[in-house]
């Protein structure tokens, strides 16, 4: 007796895995995220910019995260700290050392995209750190957020803002 051979039509078709996109909006706002709570942890710790990206890339699922974009933000923020500092201190109520320590975080992730990455609109740039104050800080932390970073944008952005 002899086995029947299988035609092509039932073999099964083998899906080939989608890897996850990294550089989509969702992957940004992602690393933006863990580039907020790393900042936050570097404060809390005293642990470097280094070691913290190490132990978020151990630690958490990376896959849908643009892991490239979160080493270069934080990396740079880390590099350029004062100088965001100084840019952001006129446009707040009250001295930098009293902020929430995530409110801080926020303010310099966004200023630096403001100043620095051009290529993000600053209406995106506004919006994504309005969101993170939202979830991760004080009830109304995001609305300093966004009068900081607005006033950035005004500065920094002149010609993109005033085409609003």
């Amino acid at each position: 007796m002899s086995v029947p051979k299988k035609s092509r039509k039932d073999v099964p078709k083998k899906v080939p895995k989608k890897l996850p996109k990294k550089n989509t909006p969702a992957a940004r706002s992602k690393a933006r995220r863990f580039v907020l709570q790393a900042l936050y942890q570097m404060k809390l710790t005293g642990m470097s910019a280094g070691e913290v990206e190490r132990q978020f890339r151990q630690d958490h699922d990376m896959k849908r995260v643009d892991t490239e974009y979160l080493h270069q933000i934080l990396s740079n923020i880390n590099l350029i700290r004062g100088d965001l500092t100084d840019v952001i201190i006129p446009k707040i109520d009250r001295k930098f050392d009293e902020l929430d320590p995530v409110e801080a975080a926020v303010l310099y992730i966004g200023c630096y995209e403001l100043v620095h990455r051009i290529d993000i609109p600053y209406r995106v740039v506004i919006n994504e750190s309005i969101e993170l104050a939202k979830q991760f800080g004080a009830a109304e932390s995001h609305k300093l957020v966004n009068s900081v970073l607005d006033s950035i944008a005004a500065e920094h952005r002149a010609s993109e803002y005033n085409r609003r």
